[in-house]
């Protein structure tokens, strides 16, 4: 059990965001069965809970840094981690917006932990989550976090943080009930905001957090239709009849430019959300022409960590419902290797340098795959525990998931390579598992400082030569120190040779090296693919 606080403290703070996973975890099927608006695309539980899983490592990390005795972060430290983490794992047009709520509080929490900061938190989240909709809309998570703040404000006076939260919870609660008789789509649907659901989820953790005793927990609607369905039959001339694509984006932008995409993609679409500042933003639209949209944000500044869904697919081709019998999520270090990857028929996640995919990310891409059996294959010795999590939780909903140990992205392209759906799911396992096994990996990588390592003493901006993840070869440029980790690799023997350049390597590079592979050793072939943007500068496999 997390612990809990008396005031809004980091420790509380900690609390608030294991207690809201926890919380969201167990309520995530029910409020994506409820989502209705603005698209009934079955997804609002998933998003809230991928977010606030990155708010919560965010804050994990925090305290992970500050192992100093009995000692705790600074509570401004934990709640900008909270509100950072939120931002960048922000998933949906829900998710986005309990974004910005977080970041509202946050600005508040930072300067002080007791009754009334809690107050005025939560008045600055609903306010900053309504200036990041372009264009608010009553029966919403927007009028639920309205309603808790106004509720909270009405303790004016009470100097006990619990009697905030509960007020703010109470509040949200009635709000929440009411939702049906403001948005036309729920009300046709018998149900309530799935978003503002969530939020009240949110808020009920915060109350456990800062009291110590979960609230009561309320009743809601939930329709015995799907909720695709649902659109269909209740949302003529509204959701189900409007933009076929959700765009989704990091954005690295100053804030004049984000005012002018702001007023782009308000002519591009609907459900428009864009939410952060200090040069980070996450940008969320639905739209029609996903290329517009992105390209917007090419103008605007740097958009990464893309990601576009079309909402129609199920409604256009209803043979995709049904399950295929077999599918495989690769976790890849880069854009291009994803693209390979995904050609090669797998479901893609992408690791960014620095930002490990959490458990939930790996649960949404094994969904995603929407097969009844399926091979993960992390990439990565450090995902091991995560994505043991996540194939855990996967098999709770009944998908049978084999998890490969693969350490490296050149180990899942050689399992990727044998796997064959067409015969059974053990003997499809075990192949891709010999095959992985029987590649060693390399990666070429830069020291950032002088440091010991097995191979000897390195300075900053060395060249590294890393061998099945240790130090291995010591250099000063990049040839010269992928040959010399190529010739110590095939002084083992090997028949294949895998190369993978990251964006800035060029193709000279790889023509080099086949030529070094071809002169010393015989009968051994060489793959070359581009890794791309995230990738390390040379990524070696030798089978």
């Amino acid at each position: 059990m997390p612990q809990t606080a008396d005031d809004m403290d980091a420790v509380a703070v900690r609390a608030w965001c294991s207690l809201a996973l926890e919380a969201l975890g167990r309520e995530r099927e029910a409020i994506d069965a409820i989502n209705v608006y603005p698209v009934a695309d079955g997804d609002t539980g998933t998003n809230l809970y991928l977010t606030v899983e990155s708010a919560a490592a965010a804050v994990e990390a925090v305290f992970a840094a500050h192992e100093t005795g009995t000692s705790v972060p600074a509570l401004a430290d934990v709640v900008r981690a909270m509100a950072h983490g939120a931002l960048i794992g922000a998933r949906g047009n829900s998710g986005t917006i309990l974004a910005q709520l977080l970041r509202g509080m946050a600005g508040v929490l930072a300067d002080g932990h007791d009754a009334d900061h809690l107050r005025r938190a939560l008045t600055r989240a609903a306010e900053a989550a309504r200036q990041a909709v372009a264009h608010p809309v009553e029966g919403t998570v927007l009028t639920v976090a309205t309603a808790a703040a106004e509720a909270a404000g009405r303790t004016a006076g009470d100097p006990r943080p619990e009697a905030v939260a509960q007020a703010a919870y109470e509040g949200a609660r009635t709000a929440l009930d009411a939702t049906p008789g403001q948005l036309a789509v729920l009300g046709r649907a018998g149900v309530v905001d799935a978003g503002g659901r969530g939020l009240v989820t949110v808020l009920g953790a915060l109350v456990e957090a800062v009291s110590g005793e979960p609230p009561a927990r309320g009743t809601w609607v939930t329709p015995d239709i799907a909720p695709v369905a649902a659109a269909d039959d209740c949302a003529a001339g509204g959701p189900a009849d409007g933009p076929a694509f959700e765009v989704i984006y990091l954005l690295e932008a100053r804030d004049d430019a984000v005012d002018r995409l702001r007023a782009r993609l308000d002519g591009l679409g609907d459900s428009l959300v864009v939410v952060g500042g200090d040069g980070l933003w996450n940008v969320h639209v639905h739209v029609d022409d996903a290329g517009a949209a992105v390209e917007a944000g090419v103008e605007a500044g740097r958009p990464y960590r893309i990601r576009i869904t079309h909402f129609g697919a199920d409604r256009v081709h209803p043979h995709l419902n049904e399950p295929a019998q077999r599918g495989v999520v690769v976790v890849v270090p880069g854009d291009g290797l994803s693209g390979l990857c995904t050609e090669a028929g797998a479901t893609t996640v992408l690791a960014r340098p620095g930002e490990p995919p959490a458990s939930g990310e790996l649960v949404d891409a094994i969904r995603r795959a929407h097969a009844h059996e399926v091979v993960l294959l992390p990439n990565d010795a450090e995902l091991r525990h995560t994505a043991a999590a996540a194939a855990e939780q996967a098999r709770t909903e009944g998908i049978r998931v084999a998890l490969i140990p693969t350490r490296a992205a050149v180990q899942g392209i050689a399992a990727l390579a044998v796997h064959e759906p067409e015969r059974s799911f053990d003997e499809d396992v075990v192949a891709m598992t010999a095959a992985a096994g029987a590649t060693r990996y390399a990666e070429l990588a830069v020291a950032e400082r002088q440091s010991w390592t097995m191979a000897g003493i390195c300075q900053a901006g060395d060249i590294l030569g890393l061998i099945d993840g240790d130090v291995a070869v010591i250099g000063e440029d990049v040839p010269g120190t992928a040959r010399a980790v190529l010739d110590r690799m095939l002084s083992a023997g090997g028949e294949l040779v895998t190369l993978v350049l990251g964006e800035d390597v060029p193709d000279s590079l790889a023509e080099a090296l086949q030529e070094h592979v071809r002169e010393g050793y015989l009968a051994v072939d060489t793959v070359v693919y581009r890794g791309g943007r995230q990738c390390a500068p040379l990524l070696i496999g030798v089978e």
